[in-house]
């Protein structure tokens, strides 16, 4: 039996191991993937520290997955073939029968199948995945590039496209990261009249230069609410940092019906009063990555627009490494682990 190296953890919160496991053969709906690479991203901690239910140990996270088809499973070969280069991103696949699947709502299932989560994630050499999960890689794209658009680049894209804004309205991108740095870039791209805002008035240039017309220091005398009206309101602020104080603050530097997108996780609660959003109709709500069609989305316009994300690339072995490094806001911006 042929065997595959796989980056696990043994325990929560434990540390990285390699480990040989022997190749699975794919059931029925489900298709076996030779990883290429594999994205790191903060959501796997929430499966490595197991902060949410169902979390079995030893565990591989990851999903981010770029790699090519090695096997079908009965039932999936219409429109798939090996060797075919494929995505997996954080939706690794639905249940098909909740109220929201039957709605066609498949990225908000309530049985979402998230890799590193559900099933074995791309820190590995083989993935088992859902045929549902895969997106189509363009040929553009490589591997290293696509892996972080299943989850950071989608998430971005998605919540853009899915927003209220239109070509030409002012929209802001809270945190320039793993995901801002790439909202930035895609939000440019769309036509948006765009802000970055960040800690700190050295990442003026750097915003700049991803597509920015306009920085804010959140750390600076001004306001961002204020910094925001001055330029005449966000119709949305797309927040991806892990701070609620910094989300906040946002609130009051959106238009009239403007629309705050939370991606950004923080266990504080927000501090948003109900006045701050009935006076003027604002919006506030969630944004859940997307579908693996989503995922296909992004990838196609990231290669039709030149947009690429700002990766590390280490190999596999250096699992344990990559993701300290990930964890410790160090990354810039994107680790990615490479089984070749």
């Amino acid at each position: 039996m042929s065997t595959y190296r796989a980056a696990q953890v043994a325990a929560a919160s434990g540390p990285f191991e390699i480990v040989q496991r022997e190749v699975p053969r794919p059931g029925p709906g489900h298709v076996r993937i030779a990883v290429d690479a594999c994205g790191v991203c903060h959501s796997d901690s929430v499966f490595v520290d197991a902060l949410v239910p169902g979390v079995r140990f030893p565990l591989v996270p990851g999903h981010e997955i770029a790699g090519r088809i090695d096997e079908l499973g009965e039932g999936t070969d219409i429109g798939w073939q090996v060797g075919d280069r494929v995505a997996v991103g954080w939706f690794g696949g639905s249940c098909g029968h909740c109220l929201p699947c039957r709605q066609g709502d498949f990225i908000v299932c309530e049985n979402l199948k998230a890799p590193g989560w559900a099933y074995d994630g791309g820190y590995a050499e083989s993935v088992i995945a859902p045929v549902d999960a895969l997106a189509r890689i363009p040929d553009a794209l490589a591997a290293t590039d696509a892996a972080p658009m299943g989850c950071a680049g989608v998430t971005m894209y998605n919540g853009l496209r899915r927003s209220s804004a239109r070509p030409g309205d002012l929209v802001a991108v809270l945190g320039i990261g793993g995901l801002g740095h790439l909202g930035v870039k895609y939000a440019a791209a769309m036509g948006f009249e765009t802000v970055a805002i960040a800690r700190g008035a050295g990442k003026a240039d750097f915003a700049k230069q991803l597509g920015a017309h306009h920085y804010i220091d959140s750390t600076a005398d001004t306001t961002v609410a204020d910094a925001l009206r001055s330029l005449g309101g966000a119709k949305v602020v797309m927040a991806t940092a892990a701070n609620s104080e910094a989300i906040t603050a946002t609130v009051d530097g959106l238009s009239h019906r403007g629309e705050l997108v939370v991606i950004g996780v923080d266990a504080e609660p927000l501090r948003i009063s109900p006045t701050q959003l009935l006076m003027s109709g604002k919006i506030l709500r969630g944004h859940p990555s997307g579908t693996a069609q989503d995922v296909q989305d992004t990838m196609a316009f990231s290669a039709l627009h030149g947009i690429r994300p700002m990766i590390e690339i280490v190999p596999l072995d250096q699992a344990d490494e990559a993701y300290r490094k990930m964890m410790s806001g160090a990354a810039r911006f994107r680790m990615v682990l490479t089984t070749r």
